[in-house]
């Protein structure tokens, strides 16, 4: 396939809205990345804006795991703006510090609770298609292709990162770096192809955003 089959042809049957707002969200969302480089507040009401955007364009494309997390990152957005601002000196930049053991314990956890209540949505999702009626509807995963199920993965991958990022641990960018290569492929099978380059920006974005709170990470003593 050549770059307009996989970019520029989906595009073809959308309409100028929907194409418009996928490209405010994309642009939204590469703003929060610059701006949680520069552990700077602002990544939360640039965040706020798209991933409230992206909740409706994956609602639209059938990616209910990605759609979930969105929400999820609209809310998270709030409280971590109430925790950054909490902890920010001048009210726009913050400290952060490398996770410790009882944080990794509770990150996974987390992962672990996403990947069943995700799985747990697909398994209903022709009764969500059907508008919430069981006619004619039968339960199941069997529906799932790749990019459901990658999809899965990456609601849980990116759940983490965001709790961890709302703490101000440095680890958030290996969960945003694992997940944004993930989304890559999966965004160009689903047509959205103006996000599958965002996350390609994301991915170079997060590797230096890492290297970035690493070399400005508070020294922690182990905990035990």
């Amino acid at each position: 396939m050549n770059f307009y089959e996989l970019f520029l042809k989906p595009y073809a049957s959308y309409e100028t809205y929907e194409i418009i707002l996928e490209f405010t969200a994309a642009l939204f969302g590469l703003l929060s990345v610059y701006f949680s480089i520069r552990k700077n507040i602002w990544v939360y009401p640039t965040g706020i804006v798209s991933t409230a955007l992206y909740v409706y364009i994956l609602f639209k494309f059938g990616l209910l795991g990605d759609m979930m997390i969105n929400f999820y990152y609209t809310v998270m957005s709030i409280y971590g703006w109430v925790l950054w601002a909490k902890s920010s000196e001048d009210h726009i930049h913050v400290e952060v510090s490398p996770a410790k053991k009882k944080e990794w314990i509770f990150a996974a956890i987390l992962f672990v609770l996403s990947l069943i209540l995700v799985t747990a949505v697909y398994y209903y999702k022709p009764f969500i298609d059907n508008k919430f009626s069981m006619l004619n509807v039968t339960l199941g995963l069997n529906h799932l292709d790749w990019a459901n199920w990658l999809d899965v993965l990456t609601t849980a991958i990116f759940l983490v990162g965001m709790w961890f990022m709302a703490k101000r641990k440095t680890e958030n960018w290996i969960f945003w770096i694992i997940g944004d290569l993930i989304c890559i492929p999966m965004m160009i099978y689903k047509g959205l192809g103006i996000t599958s380059v965002q996350y390609l920006v994301f991915t170079v974005m997060a590797v230096i955003g890492y290297m970035e709170w690493s070399k400005h990470s508070k020294a922690t003593s182990p905990s035990h």
